[in-house]
């Protein structure tokens, strides 16, 4: 969940897990337990990362980019998507005849955005922000990754104040259920 590192290095380390997950997934069996356990895994992880950038990284774009507003609402509206078939995913047992294709739909536009977020906006954050500021930022992510929500909440602010000031509550109740489910380990 913490990898360590400026927000860059945070945030391309989390591309880099979902993608093993990812890749586990399409090692499992069809239909199997694992999947859903992969599943979860991968939604756990997106959740988190989502949140942690909507908090911190997002508005740090809008502030020091010059285009970085428009470069901001295509990046929500990616997550929008993304967090719409995590909900769809979630309802879903692995044995639904419409998993696999979720989960292809979900690969596809995740692997679309991080391609997009590390060849434009990463580089762009690089060459136009400070890496001090860079530093703190991946700070920030991380410890808001740690009290983020673990389930899609897809009618859920994604804008600060209001997606800082809820994201630890819903992280909370997340996190107590899936305590009591088992769901994550």
């Amino acid at each position: 969940m913490g990898h360590g590192g400026d927000v860059i290095a945070e945030l391309t380390a989390d591309h880099r897990e979902v993608d093993e997950l990812f890749a586990q997934f399409s090692d499992a069996m069809p239909g199997s337990a694992d999947r859903k356990r992969l599943v979860d895994a991968i939604t756990i992880e997106l959740v988190r990362h989502s949140v942690a950038e909507e908090q911190h990284l997002y508005p740090a774009v809008r502030e020091h980019l010059e285009e970085g507003a428009a470069l901001v609402d295509k990046e929500l509206a990616d997550h929008a998507r993304v967090e719409e078939l995590l909900k769809e995913l979630e309802e879903r047992e692995p044995d639904a005849t419409d998993f696999d294709r979720l989960v292809v739909k979900l690969r596809t536009e995740v692997t679309a955005h991080v391609d997009d977020e590390e060849n434009h906006l990463f580089a762009q954050l690089r060459n136009h922000v400070h890496p001090y500021i860079l530093e703190s930022l991946g700070e920030k992510v991380r410890a808001a990754k740690k009290t983020a929500p673990t389930r899609p909440h897809p009618a859920a602010p994604s804008t600060p104040p209001a997606n800082k000031l809820l994201a630890p509550g819903l992280g909370l109740v997340d996190r107590a259920r899936d305590y009591i489910t088992g769901r994550g380990r």
